[in-house]
Parts: C-alpha cells; structure tokens; sequence
C-alpha cells in the first residue's frame, strides 16, 4: 500500500520540485494543499484547494487519511502550524517544515550553525520580521510535535535557486545578460554569500522521509561554496558562454537608485550546511553545474526576449 504524502504550499518552486521529484518513487501517494491560485495538473498528484487558514474549508476538502508525513512550504506567520496540526483530518507521523536561514541573528562568528543565536524579537524591515517569524514557528512546530509525540524536521535554507524561482534572484541576471545589457555589480564589495539547488533541498527532502536520523533535528541547507558578486559574473560567463559586462557602482549608488541586486552587497551570509550532508550521506551541486541547468531552463522556458 502506497504512503500517503500531504504537500503544504506545493505549486509554486520548492515544493513543485519536490513534488515532481517524489513522482518517480512509486511508494507514495501524493496529496497537495493549495489556493488554486497555480495549479500542478500533475497525474497521479491529488490537489485539494483551500487556504491553509480556512479551517471549516480544509476539513471539507482534505480526506481524512493516515499521512506518513506532512511537509509545510508556506506556514509564515505564528499560530498557522498549531492550527493546521490541530484540525486536519486524519493522522499523520512525520512533519517537516522548510524554514530559512533567516532566523539568525547578526554575528560576526562565522559560519552560523544550527544552534547560532537566533533573532531574539522583531526588527524593522521584512526579511527581519520574516525571520523571527519563522524562528517562532520553528518553535511552534517543536512544542506541537512534541506534546502529539510525533517527530519533525526542520530545514533552513540559504539563498535557494533552480528553475521555477519566483524570486527575482539569478533571473536579474539572466534577463541582463540574454538581453546584451551591462550588469551593475558592487565596486570594492567584499560580500560572501552561499546557495542551495532547488534540486538539492528536493532530495533532502526525500532522504528526510521516514529516516530516523532526522527525526527532531534541524538542518541547515547551504553549499559550502562562497560566492561574491565577482564570482557569480565569472560562474554566469561559464554557464552562458557569453562575455559580460559590467558596470562597477559604488553601494551608496546602488542604494540611492534602488538597483535590485538580490544578494548581500555589505555583509557576509555563511552558513554550514555540513551536519545535513553527513546526517544524510548527501553531496550539494555544485554552484555552477546547477547555475548552468538553471540557466539554460529559463532560456528555453521563461526568457521571452524582453527587458
């Protein structure tokens, strides 16, 4: 008999992936929660449409089965994973939730590990609101699945990249580059940063299901690749086969215009993604073999040749 699955938020990027990706294992039977806003149409993936917060809907809508595990993509705000656990039918034996790095507070102690302080209250600005959020849900999910008895995982990514992101990250560049523009990078910015595949975090996933070793664990999820500015301009070179150019602008100047560029251009983000990769016997991509695929989708499949 096939494991029954139930996706939180699984139409858009990470989740798409993974939902494709855990297509191919024929052990389980794969249920999807979303809004109906962007729909998979994917056969054999049973989607159920209801907002996560519309609890009378979702007790309509969701079969009221025995889930092996519940993987949640999109639980931002405080109370949403209390209430989902609380009152979905059926039962289920595992829980994952996919958090972010974000939760850290600012340190010059580098890498962060994954028991690096943590934003201890809300700042001003989204990301750090977004941050003690899902630090808050984090805890909500440990105190939830500790009083039913039921083991959780807790990834936090990085900067996430791969097809289908939404964000404009590696996408900024790509529209540039395709469309012959110069590209404005940070003069004299000494910035580190590291990223994760898409594809990566889908076979973490994966490898998380009904393994024991990550049962009440959290996992950062990072490369251990350092990027710079000056090294994503070399790695977009390599994977486009063009040569870029660049515009070098001091950071008052970008943050004057409000130049979107999409990663740290003061400070550095590291992390150490090491205790996930020896939990789980596990290999990151490297940054430019998946840059290159990631690239090359979005040639074929989003670039329409405009800017």
């Amino acid at each position: 008999m096939k494991k029954n699955i139930l996706v939180i938020g699984g139409s858009y990027f990470i989740g798409r992936v993974f939902v494709q990706t855990l297509m191919n294992n024929s052990d389980y039977a794969i249920h999807l929660i979303n809004r109906g806003r962007n729909p998979l149409r994917l056969p054999g993936v049973e989607e159920h449409v209801c907002d996560r917060n519309d609890i009378a809907t979702m007790k309509k809508v969701i079969p009221p089965l025995d889930y092996h595990a519940i993987i949640d993509f999109c639980a931002d705000f405080p109370h949403e994973i209390e209430s989902i656990l609380k009152n979905l039918p059926g039962t289920f034996k595992q829980y994952i939730y996919i958090s972010t790095c974000t939760v850290y507070q600012p340190s010059l102690d580098l890498p962060k590990f994954e028991d690096s302080p943590k934003i201890s209250s809300p700042h001003p600005g989204p990301m750090e609101e977004y941050g003690y959020n899902k630090w808050l849900l984090e805890d909500e999910t440990k105190n939830i699945c500790a009083s039913r008895n039921i083991p959780y995982t807790i990834l936090r990514p990085a900067f996430v990249y791969g097809p289908y992101n939404y964000a404009p990250r590696e996408s900024y560049f790509f529209e540039l580059l395709l469309a012959g523009k110069t590209i404005p990078v940070p003069e004299h910015s000494l910035a580190l940063f590291q990223f994760v595949y898409v594809k990566d975090i889908a076979n973490i996933l994966s490898a998380c299901l009904d393994n024991e070793k990550a049962y009440n664990n959290t996992y950062n999820l990072a490369a251990k690749e350092l990027i710079s500015y000056d090294k994503l301009i070399d790695i977009l070179q390599q994977v486009s086969g063009k040569r870029i150019n660049t515009k070098r602008l001091s950071i008052d100047t970008i943050n004057k215009h409000n130049i979107p560029l999409p990663f740290p251009l003061d400070q550095h983000e590291i992390y150490s993604g090491s205790l996930v990769s020896s939990t789980l016997d596990f290999n990151y991509t490297p940054f430019v073999d998946g840059m290159k695929e990631t690239f090359n989708f979005y040639k074929q499949y989003i670039y329409k040749g405009s800017f």
